[in-house]
């Protein structure tokens, strides 16, 4: 069954020698061998122009030869030499045979007990209608289609050999032979394969769905569209079908028209479909009697006869009347009524009665719960259920049934499985079973790169598989930056191959990168997980692909922090660490008038291009303002030391006026910007003078003026003279008196003020008798003043003892105080003693009133307890 269309195997240095090649070289001569007579007979000249029918055949294939072909239900690769049975159903799935018949006596063994416990059938019954079905696809097969011997996948050919290279393993290597889908009546040109069989490529005459064209066809689509309108008539006999030519039957007409209802009252706009319809109302019409009318609906034909008419019963049926008129009102014949109630036990215990009986049955029966654990009595229409949960496992044998007042035919088990499946990757999504979990039903599709070459495996044995092999070059761009100049390679799986070409990106310092290439890789197909490799060991001097570039490895040579002359290093230029060179700092301060006395550290001002984002301020400097103001001033700046001019002083002074009766007060800054002249100006208070001359007692006569007082010596005051003695008085100007004090070789100003002007003139006759005349009256008047000041300091003491001595007599109570207050007494003692005898009086008194009526309620309820 060789083929002869011989393929010869693609040369690629990145190929693993003899063994792909003749791999290759069997799975291009069995594709051709197997599809060579459908090929011939459609008329495709490749496997890649054949139709979807055919890619179950090609990804058994291509798993085949890459031996990736694993059964479902051990999850272990399925060898040439292994029995097999495959699903023909559906899936077509193949597995082990040895593992299918395990899974079906299970299967048919846990349906059968199933059975068994919930139809009360026997166990050789059970046995014979059991079912198992596909592990992958569920679908159900008999308990007698339990496969006993290994057939091929036609099922002509028992124990088909393993050992022919150039025959499908698993296969008979004849032509199938199998009768097509559709029952057209041919059978499949191919060999002996797996899956579906293709649809049937021979030529027919075919209609098209509505059967108004002709064409002629492959047989396995001669089903089809002409894509005119359909134009069939439509259920309603009148209109016709306006959809384009379908498969299915036409939908109902949708044509809209003005219909009556079956009774003829109504008119409505319905569609064509719904022409029919009754409209609701009653029919009311005469019936034969012509005394009732029709108490049906909307309805088509006659109403029919009187239903009062010939022979009538009463309500319960046991009394008969002929011959009574339909409307002759029916009379009841007084009997038990004892028609079944709704219960279906009982009977109505009423008379005869018009109308239905009682919906709800109240006679009093004893009922057994579902469960039979508690009996009770209790109305006919209630239900009795008691409380007890059932313990019973359901079927599923992990969870007990846990229904109130259960009948002993548990449900099945509502919850999930949950439990892990076999391929360790999903969990059992059943409901909660006896026996093993049914397989994983996801199949991974494992393909390469350009997804030509591609086959399924079940899920949980991907990771041991080996990706298939493509003679294609990979469609894949590379993403690093050297797409346009990388040399092409062959279609693989997983990653592509890193790029070998240097990577010469540029830093933003403007060095490049001198490492191989690490550019971003495209990621792998992730479908599929390649096994997990040992990590090769990277020198410091590659990269990982698909990383940005390490940093700058290039030297420089860089400052320090602060930028001081002759203080610079050699550093690697991607190392942003900066250096301190341990001088100081000798930076201005802010002020402007002090230097920075810490050690060299990152300036806040700093335009550099490795400048840091963390920087240190230099110090604040501390010292008071020890500038000159301007305008010039005795008062100190009272900010700390800062830069440019100090503001205005604000300071008020205060400054008296020149002759000292008042005070100004300036500001600073004003005052002194004052010239000299303005200032003296400024502190005039515009008053006289209130200095006292220097020779004299009198003040200066001018206005408020800076320095001494003009012309002292020319003081026109007046000024009383007198004697030594005083006696003799004389008005003289002030000038006269110091030119007199002068003439006597004395100073003015040394003369007291009491005694300015006296002696000047000399004393006469008269003085003399004035003077003793004076000095004997002051003599009396200072004996006087000794007579009475005595006295007062002699009584002075004894005052104090006579007020205290009256204080103490005034405390003293007299006789009359005394009996007034004992007379007090009596009549406080007199009261209380009053009080007391009247409240023991009436408390005596209330007492027994009390008693009195205590003794009045007891007779009374002595006399109630004797009526009663």
């Amino acid at each position: 069954m060789a083929s002869s269309n011989y393929i010869p195997p693609l040369s690629d240095s990145d190929s693993d020698g003899g063994s792909s090649t003749s791999e290759l070289l069997r799975h291009s001569d069995l594709s051709e061998s197997i599809f060579k007579s459908y090929f011939n007979f459609s008329g495709h000249s490749s496997i890649n122009a054949t139709s979807a029918d055919l890619s179950k055949i090609r990804s058994f294939l291509t798993s085949s030869s890459s031996g990736a072909l694993s059964c479902l239900i051990c999850l272990e690769r399925i060898k040439p030499s292994d029995p097999t049975w495959s699903c023909t159903s559906l899936c077509f799935a193949v597995f082990h045979l040895f593992c299918i018949q395990s899974w079906s006596r299970q299967a048919s063994d846990l349906a059968a007990s199933r059975a068994v416990t919930r139809l009360s059938i026997s166990q050789d019954q059970a046995s014979n209608t059991a079912l198992w079905n596909c592990p992958k696809c569920r679908f159900e097969y008999p308990k007698s289609l339990i496969p006993k011997t290994y057939l091929c996948f036609c099922g002509k050919l028992e124990n088909p050999p393993s050992d022919d290279p150039w025959v499908l393993p698993h296969s008979c290597g004849d032509v199938c032979g199998r009768s097509l889908k559709n029952n057209c009546g041919h059978h499949c040109l191919l060999l002996c394969h797996p899956g579906p069989c293709p649809s049937c490529p021979q030529l027919v005459k075919a209609r098209c769905f509505c059967g108004s064209h002709h064409d002629v066809r492959r047989c396995g689509f001669k089903e089809f569209s002409c894509e005119a309108p359909c134009s069939k008539l439509l259920d309603c006999g009148v209109h016709k079908c306006v959809e384009i030519c379908h498969r299915v039957s036409c939908p109902p007409c949708r044509a809209r028209g003005v219909y009556r209802c079956q009774c003829g009252k109504v008119k409505e706009e319905k569609e064509c479909c719904d022409r029919v319809f009754q409209c609701g109302e009653p029919c009311e019409k005469k019936l034969s009697c012509g005394k009732h009318v029709c108490e049906k609906g909307c309805h088509f034909g006659e109403c029919g006869a009187c239903p009062l008419q010939g022979k009538r019963t009463c309500p319960c049926g046991k009394r008969v009347y002929e011959g009574m008129p339909c409307d002759a009102p029916l009379q009841v014949c007084g009997a038990t009524c004892e028609k079944t109630l709704p219960c279906g036990y009982h009977r109505c215990h009423e008379r005869c009665h018009r109308g239905q009986c009682i919906e709800t049955c109240r006679i009093v029966v004893k009922k057994c719960c579902r469960c039979g654990s508690l009996k009770k009595d209790v109305p006919c229409y209630q239900d009795l259920t008691c409380e007890r949960k059932c313990q019973t496992m359901r079927d599923c044998g992990r969870h007990p049934c846990k229904r109130r007042c259960c009948d002993g035919d548990c449900p099945p088990c509502s919850e999930i499985c949950g439990r892990r499946l076999r391929c360790r990757n999903h969990k059992c999504q059943s409901p909660c079973h006896r026996g093993a979990c049914a397989p994983c039903p996801i199949m991974v599709t494992i393909s390469c790169a350009c997804g030509e070459t591609h086959f399924e495996v079940p899920c949980g044995t991907e990771m041991d598989q080996k990706p298939p092999k493509c003679p294609k070059r990979c469609p894949i761009k590379p993403l690093c930056r050297h797409a346009l100049i990388c040399k092409p390679h062959k279609c693989h799986y997983g990653a592509c191959p890193p790029c070998r070409l240097p990577c010469a990106e540029e830093y933003h310092c403007g060095h490049t990168c001198k490492l191989r290439c690490h550019g971003a890789r495209p990621p792998p197909n992730p479908e599929f997980t390649l096994k997990p490799k040992k990590k090769k060991f990277i020198q410091q001097s590659e990269s990982v692909p698909g990383t940005p570039c390490p940093p700058c490895p290039e030297l420089e040579w860089r400052s320090c922090v602060g930028q001081h002359i002759g203080a610079e290093q050699m550093m690697v230029c991607s190392n942003k660490s900066q250096f301190s060179c341990e001088n100081l700092c000798g930076n201005p301060l802010p002020c402007g008038n002090h230097y920075c006395t810490k050690t060299c550290h990152a300036l806040e001002n700093r335009s550099s291009t490795n400048q840091l984002t963390r920087s240190e301020a230099c110090e604040d400097c501390s010292l008071s303002c020890q500038k000159e103001r301007k305008p010039a001033c005795q008062h100190h700046c009272p900010r700390r030391c800062h830069p440019g001019d100090c503001p205005p002083c604000k300071v008020l002074i205060k400054r008296s006026c020149h002759c000292g009766a008042m005070v100004h007060v300036f500001e600073c800054i004003y005052y002194n910007s004052l010239s000299a002249k303005d200032q003296e100006t400024a502190r005039s208070c515009g008053g006289p003078c209130h200095r006292k001359m220097p020779n004299c007692t009198h003040l200066c006569p001018e206005t408020c003026h800076p320095g001494p007082c003009p012309n002292p010596e020319k003081c026109s005051k007046k000024v009383t003279v007198r004697c030594k003695c005083q006696t003799l008085k004389k008005e003289w100007l002030c000038q006269d008196v110091q030119a007199e004090y002068n003439r006597s070789d004395c100073q003015p100003s040394d003369i007291p003020k009491n005694q300015f002007g006296v002696g000047l003139i000399p004393c006469n006759s008269d003085c003399k008798s004035k003077v003793q005349v004076v000095e004997s009256e002051l003599q009396l008047r200072k004996s006087r003043v000794t007579v009475v000041k005595e006295p007062d300091n002699e009584k002075s003491g004894p005052k104090r003892r006579k007020r205290k001595e009256r204080v103490v007599e005034s405390k003293e109570p007299t006789v009359l105080q005394k009996i007034i207050s004992r007379t007090k007494q009596f009549l406080l003692f007199v009261f209380f003693l009053v009080i007391l005898v009247a409240a023991t009086y009436y408390g005596y008194k209330g007492l027994l009133q009390l008693n009195d009526w205590m003794n009045k309620v007891d007779e009374q309820r002595h006399k109630s307890s004797r009526i009663r």
